[in-house]
């Protein structure tokens, strides 16, 4: 009886204290996905604005990528913790950034870490 009792209240608090660590570990990875993203996304836009002010026909090949990944960025399932995909999708996404980055002459660099967050150029 004591056996079983334990075991109860073992799993119990298991249970709790994995629910607790799950929803930290997923806040505070869905952070850095979202701050990633949001700063591709930043970037895309304002290089687009630039872009588009000069009117010269080489830009064009430049802000065709930029558009397709503004593209992806937008169709990114946010709100959608169990999309299946959501590693593939960040990847393609992360591949395009740095193609656009080849065709602007742009070194990035984006790090994520305790100390810091940032994007370099």
């Amino acid at each position: 009886r004591f056996h079983g009792e334990g075991y109860q209240e073992g799993y119990a608090e298991g249970s709790h204290a994995g629910v607790v660590e799950g929803r930290r570990y997923g806040s505070l990875h869905g952070a850095k996905i979202g701050s990633e993203i949001g700063c591709y996304l930043g970037f895309a836009l304002t290089w687009q604005c630039l872009l588009q002010k000069c009117t010269d026909g080489k830009n064009s090949k430049k802000i065709r990528a930029l558009d397709l990944l503004i593209g992806m960025i937008q169709k990114f399932p946010y709100e959608d913790p169990t999309y299946d995909k959501l590693q593939e999708d960040l990847e393609k996404i992360r591949g395009k950034f740095k193609q656009v980055c080849s065709m602007l002459n742009i070194q990035s660099d984006f790090r994520i870490g305790a100390e810091r967050s940032s994007l370099t150029f």
